[in-house]
């Protein structure tokens, strides 16, 4: 029962660095996981969540029909989620929109520290939008790549134009 307890104290640290993207309080937050079914194996260091998989803490909210924890002894080394599609939204610092990602399968992966969204993958910022087959964010780096070497997939970007909220107010004469 102890070991279960650690299993779920271990996905609040790997999920954490997911804030990158997030309220710096939120890692403060308690987390909550919600699934119809859990399956945890440590001797093989993996659990299994299934069926409206739902991962709360603060502001970050993911979903999925499936998530899988990968672990080492006590360290968790992958997590994946899958889904029709897997969601993703947390809200940053000193932002007032969430960032929102989806994809069939994401996978956070521990050392080196990245996440990868694949089969249509599309994260959404303040209204930008980045859509490709394979999105991944190396989080050490806050570094992006985007984009497959099929010929027939492009990487899409959709930029919202900024208002200068410092322009100046016409003067009347």
């Amino acid at each position: 029962m102890n070991r279960r307890w650690n299993r779920c104290l271990l996905m609040t640290l790997i999920l954490g660095p997911l804030n990158s993207w997030a309220l710096s309080s939120d890692r403060e937050q308690p987390m909550l996981i919600e699934a119809d079914r859990a399956e945890l194996d440590d001797a093989n260091g993996i659990s299994v969540y299934r069926g409206n998989v739902k991962v709360t803490q603060g502001t970050l909210i993911l979903t999925g029909d499936i998530m899988t924890v990968h672990s080492k002894g006590n360290d968790v080394d992958k997590v994946v989620m899958e889904g029709k599609p897997a969601t993703y939204k947390q809200r940053p610092d000193n932002k007032d929109k969430d960032v929102r990602a989806r994809a069939l399968h994401m996978e956070y992966f521990t050392n080196p520290e990245k996440i990868v969204l694949t089969k249509q993958a599309e994260v959404e910022q303040e209204g930008d939008v980045l859509r490709s087959e394979r999105i991944e964010y190396d989080v050490p780096t806050d570094k992006v790549n985007a984009g497959t070497d099929q010929p027939d997939e492009r990487v899409r970007i959709t930029i919202q134009p900024r208002s200068d909220k410092k322009k100046k107010m016409p003067v009347k004469p």
